[in-house]
Formats: structure tokens, sequence, C-alpha cells
């Protein structure tokens, strides 16, 4: 004979796997089945004979947008995440038509209906260009509220044509412009950041120029955010010490409302050291050094951050581009 708590454990068990299975049935009846809105504004630009440059508008949905998928000619070539709204699409053919379209995916993997078309022919080949365009002019340029940006730069030359410019943000290529266009607005930017763009022209055989002078921008901070805590006006050197070189960053430390034990330094990206102060911390203006064993010419994209009062870490500060020997 069962006891009273056997009848009472079955029955709960009973109502559990009921739930469960009423549960189940109602996750099915929420499941995502609406698709993303197609993306809008799709362009695309020939970045040289054999690549073209695809930019589009962000698209919206139900639950959230997941990645976009870019189609030539109807086939799939690309998928990217959904933070970005360009990419570039290499190997074609030069003197050739190409269409574009692009499609939006979310999480349940619900696609969008295709976009607009975009249209571009790739130029002839130039197998004679083979210097490369002149640096671009200084870019000056504004922030637009917390998210966005317009820059504008002085033209280059080149011995066959100039046909894109490309903007940089720390060494990553963030946005292309036809050779015809010297200005260019930047979206999707966070708020409260700094930024530090520099712009190279690039000619029909892929040949890149010198990177311009760079341009900090800091994008307005969200309301109700804390003052920013980066360090500002940083300054690189570097000296050849044998095989070796000397890399000399000084800068302004920022108000903090107490001393900065630590600070980390960034080069192309990636953490590569924490400057501990073997005593008392300094006042004012720091200074630091670092050899590193890389060949002339090696170029790194240098930025800090500190260690704050209270243990955490506070803002970037502006990126500085160093080459090794100039």
């Amino acid at each position: 004979m069962r006891s009273p708590h056997t009848h009472a454990a079955l029955a709960c068990s009973a109502a559990l796997l009921l739930a469960t299975l009423t549960t189940a049935c109602g996750s099915e009846a929420h499941a995502d089945t609406s698709e993303p809105t197609a993306p809008r504004g799709v362009t695309a630009q020939a970045s040289s004979a054999t690549s073209a440059h695809v930019m589009w508008k962000a698209a919206t949905d139900d639950t959230a947008v997941t990645g976009y998928d870019v189609y030539r000619q109807g086939e799939k070539v690309k998928s990217v995440s959904a933070s970005r709204v360009m990419i570039d699409i290499d190997g074609l053919t030069a003197s050739t038509a190409y269409t574009f379209t692009v499609r939006a995916r979310d999480a349940a993997g619900n696609l969008s209906a295709p976009s607009a078309a975009a249209s571009v022919t790739t130029p002839a080949p130039t197998p004679a260009d083979h210097g490369p365009p002149t640096r671009p002019g200084a870019p000056r340029g504004k922030a637009d509220g917390s998210r966005a940006a317009t820059l504008t730069w002085g033209g280059s030359t080149d011995d066959v044509g100039v046909t894109a410019y490309d903007i940089y943000q720390e060494g990553s290529r963030i946005h292309s412009v036809p050779g015809t266009q010297t200005t260019a607005r930047l979206t999707g930017l966070r708020p409260g950041t700094i930024y530090t763009f520099t712009v190279r022209a690039r000619d029909a055989a892929d040949t890149s120029s010198p990177d311009s002078a760079s341009l900090d921008l800091t994008t307005a901070s969200a309301p109700g955010a804390p003052a920013s805590t980066a360090p500002t006006d940083l300054r690189i050197t570097n000296r050849a010490d044998g095989k070796e070189h000397t890399v000399e960053l000084d800068w302004k430390q920022p108000a903090t409302g107490g001393r900065i034990p630590a600070y980390q330094l960034y080069m192309n990206g990636r953490l590569t050291t924490t400057i501990v102060w073997g005593g008392e911390p300094p006042a004012g203006r720091a200074h630091y050094e670092l050899t590193v064993d890389d060949p002339r010419g090696t170029r790194y994209a240098m930025k800090l951050r500190a260690k704050l009062p209270d243990g955490k870490w506070g803002d970037f500060s502006a990126a500085r581009t160093v080459v090794l020997g100039d």
C-alpha cells in the first residue's frame, strides 16, 4: 500500500509534467516567426578593378536583428554581424557589371525580403599604375551628437587616378567613399567616446597612400553620464637603439579625485602591458618607455586607460599611431 506521501509525490510529478508540456506548447505559440524589415539605402561602389564596397542602412525586427547576408547576382557571398552595415567584396572581375542585395537575419533564422538592388561596374585594370596616391590632406570634422560624426579632408593625387578614400579608426577601416568625394558621414558611434580617425586614398591597383594626419573627435555624452576619465594629449616618439627601438609615451593624466596607481597600454587593439609605478604615482603629466625589437617601418596604434581610485578602469585616450624609424 502506498503511503499518503507517495500519492502526494505522484500527484506533484504529474502536475510538474503537465506544466512542462503546457509551457513547451506555449513557447511554440510564441516562437519568433516575424521576419526583419528589408535593409534600405543599399549602395555599391567600385573600390578597385577587382573589389566593391557595399553599404546599407540598418534593418529592424520585433526581437532583434542578428546579422546581414550580402548577395551578388542573387548568390550569397558574405555574412556579417548586426553591428556591421558595410562590407568589402573582393575577387571581382575588371570591367564587369554587378548587382548586390542585402537581407537581414534574426536569432530565429528569419530572413527579410531582399533589399533593392545596387548596381556597380568595376573599372578597367590599370597595370601601369605603380605608384601610390599622395597623402590626403589633414581631416577636419565634428561630432554630430552622440552617435555620428562628419569628416572632410584634402584630396589626393595619383598617376592614374584615386578610386576611393578609406576612413580608419585606430587602424581598422570602417568606411569608404568614392575617389571623387572628400567628405563622409560616420554613424553607429558610441556616446561619450574619443575616436581617432585617419584617411587613406586608394587607386585602381588597390595601392593605398600613407595615412593622413589623425583627427580626434569626442561624441556627446549620454544624459547623466559621468565626466570622461580618459588621459589626454598623448604624445609618442621613438628612437633606434641598435637593432631595437625605444618608444616613449607622454600624456596628461585625467582628473579622478585621487592619484592613479596604474595604466593599461594597448597596442593595435590588444592589451600589451600594465604600467605600475614603482613608488609614488606621478602628478601632472606621466611618462613611460618601452623597448620593442620589431623592424623599422612597423606601425603601432597605441592608447591608454587609467586605473581609477575606486579600482575600475577608466575611459581610453585617443589613439596615436607611431611608425618605428619615423
